[in-house]
């Protein structure tokens, strides 16, 4: 008889530590959330202190671990004063990556500075948080995971988040460089490609007519729920279920991605 083991088995976080960059966003909390309830101890890293100590303590009142680092991934010097502090805590299993801005101006009205904020909080924060937090990682049993949260845009362009899309684009490519360079260190490093999922930075994109657009190129014929991001998260997360994964780019948008006519 072949021993399998129980699901909890296989996406048990228990005695790993897990940091979430962007944390204090509506799917960054949740994937916090998720993790604490896996088992993981869990570091909040973000700028909102309010909100940031609201996910702090929501995981703490279920009766899991939480810490809560404020952050500003466009400042490199506070991500190395995190990462001082996790390394003091005792390293890190997981790093998720979350962070996020969009901005809807027309193109020919983004400003360089636009333009750049766009690329520093959405690419070049997640290869600094890699940078500075996977020597962290080095030598963790193999339990290592870091999770790039990218996006359905960062494939054919989308209408309205050009430079958001760019951006992503670059943490796919990222990650796949990183998946190659960390994996004699023993980290494995993948992305989440979500689809449409309502949360505060898209809010003002999602009109109507932008939805019933959405809907109707995708094959679940809806948006989606942040829970159903999970399963996702979980897998990855666990060396046990995902040890053989690395450099993958992981879709779960519906079926967007899938439609072409």
């Amino acid at each position: 008889m072949i021993a399998v083991p129980s699901p909890w088995e296989l996406f048990d976080l228990s005695g790993t530590r897990a940091a979430v960059v962007g944390g204090t966003g509506v799917l960054g909390g949740r994937f916090a959330r998720c993790l604490a309830a896996a088992g993981a101890e869990v570091i909040v890293l973000g700028r909102s202190i309010e909100r940031g100590g609201a996910v702090r303590d929501s995981i703490q009142s279920s009766g899991g671990h939480a810490e809560f680092l404020s952050v500003d991934v466009s400042d490199r010097s506070t991500i190395e004063r995190a990462a001082e502090s996790l390394e003091a805590g005792g390293g890190l299993d997981i790093l998720v990556n979350a962070p996020g801005v969009n901005n809807t101006t027309p193109f020919a009205e983004v400003t360089d500075e636009a333009w750049n904020r766009l690329l520093d909080v959405n690419l070049t924060s997640v290869f600094r948080t890699c940078q500075l937090f996977a020597p962290l990682m080095h030598d963790r049993s193999n339990s290592a995971s870091i999770i790039n949260i990218s996006s359905a845009s960062s494939g054919p362009p989308l209408s309205r988040v050009g430079g958001y899309g760019v951006a992503k684009a670059g943490v796919n490519n990222l990650t796949q460089y990183l998946a190659r360079e960390l994996a004699e260190d023993g980290i494995r490093v993948n992305a989440i490609l979500p689809g449409f999922f309502p949360a505060e930075q898209n809010r003002v994109l999602l009109t109507p007519e932008r939805v019933g657009a959405i809907t109707g190129h995708t094959p679940l014929a809806r948006l989606g729920q942040p829970e159903e991001l999970d399963g996702a998260l979980l897998w990855l997360a666990s060396s046990r279920a995902s040890g053989f994964v690395t450099g993958s780019l992981v879709h779960v948008d519906g079926g967007f991605s899938a439609m072409t006519i």
